[in-house]
């Protein structure tokens, strides 16, 4: 059993580990990073969080484009997110990067437009790490709609390499580290557990 970082324990914990004077945050912003899977799963399942507690809920992908059909996604729309595929696909399959950006700075703008509104108590920003690395849209203007967001508004922001900038603005940084993947012995992803 994990108490806190670095630490194992291996009995029972004896005292409630949570420090005295702790207080409730209005909102969060949490980064998933890391080479590791697991990264928008751990996002989805916030968004399920979410949708538990009556939220209105907006998930914006910047890589996946609408052709990729995730379960996510099936599942989110039934239970009604708000869901954008705001990408053109991996940029590896890519015949046009210049369109490639150009639809991202969209993705950007409408994700700007969730967050500036005020309306959803929680906003996935799926790979979005990705577009400010590339410097496909601007990193100052991400980092700035971040700390001017609505009082209430929650962001978990997903993707490999954040910024030092970005994890700097966020509440909650977890790193996915890989131990090992099935890719790396040859096997495709699964439908289901993949995606």
């Amino acid at each position: 059993m994990t108490t806190n970082e670095g630490s194992t324990e291996t009995q029972p914990l004896e005292q409630n580990p949570v420090p005295e004077g702790m207080q409730r945050a209005e909102s969060l912003v949490v980064v998933n990073t890391g080479d590791g899977k697991g990264k928008s799963s751990a996002a989805f399942g916030v968004m399920l969080r979410g949708l538990a507690m009556g939220w209105r809920v907006a998930v914006v992908q910047f890589i996946k484009s609408g052709d990729w059909k995730v379960g996510e996604e099936k599942m989110g729309r039934q239970l009604g997110v708000e869901w954008f595929a705001e990408g053109e696909g991996f940029t590896w399959d890519s015949d046009n990067i210049d369109q490639d950006k150009a639809v991202a700075n969209k993705g950007w703008q409408q994700a700007k437009a969730l967050i500036n509104s005020g309306n959803h108590p929680l906003i996935v920003l799926d790979e979005l790490t990705y577009l400010m690395n590339w410097g496909w849209i601007d990193s100052d203007d991400v980092i700035a709609t971040i700390k001017n967001r609505p009082a209430a508004t929650s962001l978990v922001i997903t993707g490999r390499d954040a910024s030092k900038e970005l994890q700097a603005v966020a509440d909650t940084v977890t790193e996915m580290r890989k131990v090992r993947h099935a890719f790396d012995t040859g096997i495709v992803a699964k439908k289901g557990i993949d995606y």
